[in-house]
């Protein structure tokens, strides 16, 4: 027991060492020596970068309070928050150096974290009862489709109102889904109070929490100014969308499966 202990004691040590090192190490350090205390956009890259960074070990350490059909979930809330800080200390340095919006590592980002988010329907669902593949594959659809139309029009491969029109559409069929759809219909009739309440808040957040992603849009390439003008709104609209959707959702899952897991029903 006592060995057993000190192994959970080192692993957790060995999470909060590595991540320490990560933040104080040279090349994600590389541009503290260029940043400027009036470029705002570069201290919402910084703060941000360091807040995924602390989620990240947050939701990996919690592992351990929560039942094993929870586990899934708090990993992959760990890892979108750890993909978004790798990209995070990417994007920092590309503003800092260069001034201009690191568009490329964005959206490498946003491919693989939001189809991850998506995954946390399926998967607080797939805790309590049972649901169908199609629920997967349709909430992945949608953010493709979404995050494809995005790219194509603020990289320049498509013209930007066509490309606008096709990631609204995406996004659409997601709030279809877990709205109306199947998901929804699975969190109405099968979830437990703590997990529909959990499910509500995580689209509560994909309706208004995402909806800042094309507003910025609208404003960076829609509005007849040039993206580099209004690269600064821009920025830090997406950087203050990215607390939101990428830390609280994932604290929305820690609660509800701390809640769950220590639940009578669960305990017994």
């Amino acid at each position: 027991m006592v060995k057993s202990i000190g192994g959970l004691n080192a692993g957790r040590l060995s999470i909060v060492s590595l991540f320490a090192a990560a933040a104080t190490s040279p090349v994600f350090a590389a541009s503290t020596a260029t940043l400027k205390q009036d470029d705002f956009v570069g201290i919402s890259f910084w703060i941000i970068s360091m807040a995924l960074i602390a989620a990240t070990a947050f939701f990996f350490l919690e592992r351990d309070r929560v039942a094993a059909k929870w586990k899934t979930s708090l990993t992959v809330s760990g890892l979108v928050t750890l993909v978004a800080a790798v990209h995070y200390f990417y994007m920092r340095d590309v503003w800092v150096a260069t001034g201009s919006t690191p568009t490329v590592f964005r959206y490498i980002d946003w491919l693989i974290t939001v189809p991850l988010l998506m995954i946390e329907f399926y998967l607080i669902l797939s805790a309590i009862t049972k649901v169908p593949g199609g629920v997967f594959w349709r909430l992945m659809i949608g953010t493709l489709v979404m995050l494809v139309g995005g790219y194509l029009g603020e990289a320049g491969y498509m013209t930007v109102w066509p490309a606008f029109i096709l990631g609204m559409a995406g996004w659409g069929f997601i709030l279809h889904e877990i709205f109306m759809g199947q998901a929804g219909k699975i969190n109405a009739e099968s979830a437990p109070p703590a997990v529909k309440s959990a499910f509500n808040t995580m689209r509560l957040i994909v309706t208004v929490g995402w909806a800042i992603y094309p507003l910025g849009y609208f404003f960076g390439y829609l509005t007849g100014s040039s993206p580099e003008s209004s690269a600064n709104a821009l920025n830090i609209i997406y950087n203050a969308a990215d607390v939101l959707n990428k830390i609280a959702f994932g604290l929305i899952i820690w609660s509800v499966a701390v809640s769950e897991s220590q639940s009578p029903a669960t305990q017994k």
